[in-house]
């Protein structure tokens, strides 16, 4: 990503949801946190999923422009050193096996590994399974439906994340519900927090 293209990055900015990391103008707890309190400690994200940054990841998930995993990767090491996250290990969010035979591999490992490189943080590969192989999250009408779509779509059998704190990887957050049945399976296996990190957020739950 040349230089221009990085100026042109849609920033989120303050003041934010401290639980779930959307526009919220009063920085408090926005309707959607208060009316679903959830297990996941909190997710933030540098970018609005908008004009360059929705280029990028399209070009990085659908048309196999992988080196831009390595951009993605020094975005947030950036934003996490303004940005302190709680943690000790990186997890990606994982593809069920099907999409991932289609795709031909994982973005968010991707970028996890690229990260995990830059912070020297650890990335914990096939710690969450995707047992359920649901329909897309952007297929999805609405945020209900998202959150009924990924019910109990992970499993957490991994002992290393007890007793740890997670920093979850993914390349977008639309609902927050996938990340947010990543946190239970998790949590479910002893981690005492869970963060998620995604590249780019959506302006809207």
């Amino acid at each position: 990503m040349c230089r221009q293209c990085k100026e042109k990055l849609p920033g989120l900015l303050p003041p934010l949801c401290p639980r779930c990391g959307t526009t919220q103008a009063s920085g408090m707890l926005c309707f959607n946190c208060r009316k679903r309190p959830g297990i996941i400690d909190g997710i933030r994200s540098p970018f609005r999923f908008e004009e360059v940054i929705r280029k990028a990841v399209h070009e990085l998930k659908y048309k196999h422009l992988k080196a831009l995993s390595f951009c993605f990767a020094e975005l947030l090491a950036e934003y996490l050193g303004e940005h302190n996250l709680p943690g000790d290990i990186l997890v990606p969010v994982p593809l069920h096996r099907r999409r991932l035979r289609e795709r031909g591999y994982n973005q968010s490992l991707l970028i996890s590994r690229d990260l995990g490189k830059l912070i020297m943080m650890p990335v914990l590969v096939n710690c969450l399974v995707r047992v359920k192989d649901v329909q897309p999250q952007v297929k999805m009408v609405n945020a209900e439906e998202r959150w009924s779509n990924v019910v109990d779509a992970f499993i957490c059998q991994d002992n290393r994340v007890n007793n740890r704190r997670i920093v979850l990887i993914d390349d977008v957050c639309t609902s927050g519900a996938t990340l947010e049945a990543c946190a239970v399976a998790l949590k479910k296996q002893g981690a005492i927090s869970v963060w998620g990190l995604t590249i780019a957020r959506e302006t809207y739950n």
